[in-house]
């Protein structure tokens, strides 16, 4: 399924009249794939854990965010599909509309997928969250190493959920999650307070 139909969901709950939020154009990135971890002050404080699958990001609601400890078991809950321009937004989205609230970029940087068959050849990413089990390594500025996400839901009865988790041996550590509304962005070294204030 290419870009335009993947983003359907996305583009159908919102109002691009009236939010600054990316549309979404499909824009190539020169190193790739990426990923990029959001803060959300919506209606309930979340963060969302976005990773690039061929034209989009696949995208995950993780009320307490990644941790860098491998015994912390972290729900994550899929949202749609997202353009990939939206690595980069960090503003407000207006009261009323989906997802309504302050957004920061906490870190954002490159992914390398990890996992091989019993041949020893790489497995394809996409076909591996299909199967909902995905292994993979973060080079961001705060979250660095391996982790892994497991589908131990499905969708026919109630929700999709999967579990983010940081594999035990996966290289240098870095920081997990920290209080969101400390955190700054990796992008602006703003807090949301400071974001929402500077957006009216």
């Amino acid at each position: 399924m290419g870009g335009p139909d993947r983003l359907r969901d996305y583009q159908g709950k919102r109002d691009f009249s009236r939010t600054r939020e990316p549309r979404g154009g499909g824009r190539a990135t020169d190193a790739g794939p990426r990923f990029v971890v959001q803060i959300h002050d919506a209606r309930r404080m979340h963060f969302d854990f976005r990773l690039q699958v061929g034209d989009v990001l696949r995208s995950w609601s993780v009320p307490k965010g990644p941790s860098a400890d491998p015994h912390d078991k972290r729900l994550a809950v899929p949202t749609e599909d997202h353009p990939l321009e939206y690595e980069e937004f960090e503003g407000v989205i207006p009261r009323g509309e989906y997802g309504g609230g302050t957004v920061i970029v906490w870190d954002h940087g490159t992914y390398e997928p990890l996992g091989h068959d019993r041949r020893g050849h790489a497995v394809d990413f996409a076909r591996s969250l299909e199967r909902g089990h995905a292994t993979f390594r973060l080079h961001g500025s705060k979250l660095r190493g391996a982790y892994a996400l497991t589908r131990f839901r499905g969708g026919d009865d109630g929700g999709e959920a999967w579990l983010l988790v940081r594999a035990a041996k996966g290289g240098p550590g870095g920081r997990g999650a920290p209080d969101p509304r400390r955190a700054r962005s990796a992008r602006t070294g703003r807090t949301l307070a400071q974001v929402a204030r500077e957006n009216g």
